[in-house]
């Protein structure tokens, strides 16, 4: 019997970490092999078709080519907006019914006295179809033939981010998805000097509460699908100029010689975030002079920007991103989602939603004036 070596020991293997290891090992060559073989089969966009879907024809025809969000942040009250109820309103005041609350989640209202609170605001049908539309809206109402008001939606999430995410992506865990995410995913852009997918965000004066970045993110779909946000005030894209003492020919050699070690390693071996790290070199490249023509709103004609309200162009208001929004579309960005923050009204009510309407109400049914014609 050989004695106790503990180094052989230490540097042997028994037969049930070699079956474990070796079963991990061929099982991760095997999962790699089947992904590549699946991404090569749908023709995964490359640096060169950066802009092109993974969607080779529609499912149904095409009728809309391009998406405008406008989201509201924070949950306005549906009861002031376009939800009329006509028996809550003979109810204000009064105690509220406890078959309404009980067993309901109530967060921050738990052992308060509830009463009934009917909308402070009137009222009045438009259109054709006779939608009721409060009377905070006076610009959106005049559009009532254009819109579609849907009463039946509801949500078991009462927290903010929960309930943005659920909107934006069907699921309240990180890590799926944004609808803008798949949007480009499956169709691609129609632009290869802007992203496809832009975010900006928008506030008021009161209190609100924050967005975070997950809103936008695409999951476990390759980065280069997520929203880029660009800034409201000021620069859009920081650093999107050529660094001081900087010209673009010595930038474009740079960038050249990135692109080519990247594609070294990308010949290597097969990784989604490599091409897309060599297409977003070129896509920065791009923007450094499609974004300053982007944002400049000089040939916008007064009376445009009066229809929108915008005071000074690139102030950072609701207004003036929904103008850049309308120049977004019309260079070929696919996807473009404006949150304006300070809808999260707990209290003061009757003065907060009115200012918050003022903000928005005009720019909204700018948009879609602008839009049509």
């Amino acid at each position: 019997m050989n004695p106790y070596d503990p180094i052989a020991h230490t540097l042997s293997i028994n037969r049930r970490s070699f079956l474990t290891k070796s079963a991990y090992g061929l099982g991760s060559a095997a999962f790699a092999m089947l992904a590549a073989k699946g991404l090569a089969a749908t023709d995964a966009p490359s640096a060169a078709n950066f802009s092109k879907g993974f969607l080779k024809s529609p499912h149904f025809p095409v009728k809309a080519k391009r998406v405008i969000y406008l989201c509201m942040a924070g949950g306005p009250s549906h009861l002031e907006t376009f939800d009329w109820k006509p028996a809550l309103k003979k109810l204000d005041g009064q105690p509220f019914p406890e078959s309404f609350t009980k067993g309901q989640q109530l967060a921050q209202l738990q052992g308060a006295v509830l009463k009934a609170r009917g909308s402070f605001i009137d009222y009045k049908k438009y259109g054709k179809a006779g939608i009721e539309i409060s009377d905070l809206f006076p610009n959106i109402s005049t559009h009532a033939d254009d819109l579609c008001v849907i009463r039946s939606m509801r949500t078991e999430q009462i927290n903010h981010d929960t309930a943005h995410a659920f909107m934006n992506t069907g699921s309240i865990i990180k890590g799926r998805p944004s609808m803008g995410s798949w949007l480009l995913y499956g169709l691609g852009s129609e632009t290869q000097n802007l992203p496809g997918y832009v975010v900006m965000v928008s506030r008021g004066n009161f209190p609100d509460q924050p967005i975070s970045a997950r809103q936008w993110s695409s999951g476990f779909l390759p980065s280069k699908f997520q929203g880029v946000q660009f800034q409201s005030k000021g620069d859009a894209v920081h650093y999107v100029g050529s660094p001081e003492g900087v010209c673009q020919s010595t930038q474009r050699q740079v960038i050249d010689e990135v692109q080519r070690l990247n594609g070294l390693l990308r010949d290597h071996h097969y990784d989604p975030e490599i091409e897309t790290r060599i297409a977003q070199y070129e896509m920065a490249f791009r923007m450094q002079s499609s974004v300053p023509e982007l944002t400049d709103m000089k040939g916008e004609p007064q009376h445009i920007l009066d229809m929108y309200g915008v005071k000074e162009a690139g102030d950072g208001s609701f207004a003036s991103n929904c103008l850049l929004a309308r120049r977004m579309l019309e260079r070929g960005v696919r996807f473009v989602q404006l949150y304006h923050r300070g809808w999260d009204h707990h209290k003061d009510i009757e003065e907060q939603m009115p200012y918050s309407a003022k903000l928005t109400d005009q720019a909204s049914a700018a948009l879609v004036k602008d839009l049509k014609q």
